[in-house]
């Protein structure tokens, strides 16, 4: 029997997202193109247990409204729990705040951003260790995708391979040895699922100086970001190809 792939859930969407009876995890799940009974979700964030690393496939480490910083305990249980993963060669894959929070395990540093919040459909751009990298097969050099987040790894771990950049972010992509990586961009976010964060946070965009109306207009959909979960996905083996 195959073993599942673990969605290490660090927090909740919005509630107005949560409405619709989604999460993190749902949205994962539709961009890896898999059956639900192929995924266990753990809310590490609420104490639930961790399972064994021989019990699981890969992680995927979701995104949260909390901050690192906030030095919640629970993020050291998952930071030595990726650790352990990482050691034992386990696939896995930190997004947003999973992103920090790999980074933050291994000695990287992860704080508020100088320039502020990065927020909107984003450019991205590869660099030379990503072209030969399993989880950007077949992801152009340069592609968008969706991003919200007021903090970042502002200093990489020192093993790590940075892979991509945008902008505003020079540390959007990067691995840890050669199984577990950080995307600081959002590859489950929809089109949708973007402007409502856009339009949950327009009153702090503008007083941030942040044009909330030009953010909007410039929010579009991103296949290539979209197609970096399908291809963890075959990485852990959950997906055959």
């Amino acid at each position: 029997m195959t073993r599942p792939l673990l969605i290490m859930k660090t927090g909740k969407t919005l509630l107005s997202l949560r409405a619709d009876g989604e999460d993190f995890e749902h949205w994962i799940i539709r961009g890896m193109q898999l059956p639900a009974s192929s995924t266990t979700t753990v809310a590490v964030h609420e104490g639930e247990q961790l399972p064994a690393l021989t019990d699981i496939a890969g992680i995927v480490v979701t995104g949260s409204p909390a901050m690192l910083t906030d030095g919640a305990a629970w993020n050291e249980v998952a930071a030595a729990y990726l650790q352990d993963a990482v050691r034992h060669a386990l696939p896995v894959l930190g997004i947003c705040y999973g992103h920090q929070l790999l980074a933050h395990a291994f000695g990287g540093c992860v704080d508020y951003h100088p320039a502020g919040r990065e927020i909107g459909t984003v450019p991205i751009t590869l660099h030379g260790d990503a072209w030969n990298d399993p989880l950007l097969a077949g992801v152009p050099d340069g592609f968008v995708a969706h991003a919200t987040h007021s903090q970042s790894v502002l200093t990489l771990p020192t093993k790590a391979k940075l892979l991509a950049s945008s902008p505003h972010d020079p540390h959007h992509c990067f691995r840890i040895g050669e199984r577990a990586w950080g995307v600081q961009f959002h590859p489950e976010f929809t089109a949708a699922v973007m402007r409502a964060y856009v339009l949950e946070r327009q009153e702090a965009l503008e007083t941030e100086g942040l044009n909330a109306g030009v953010l909007l207009a410039e929010v579009e959909e991103t296949p290539h970001a979209t197609q970096i979960l399908r291809n963890f996905a075959r990485i852990t083996g959950v997906m055959p190809g």
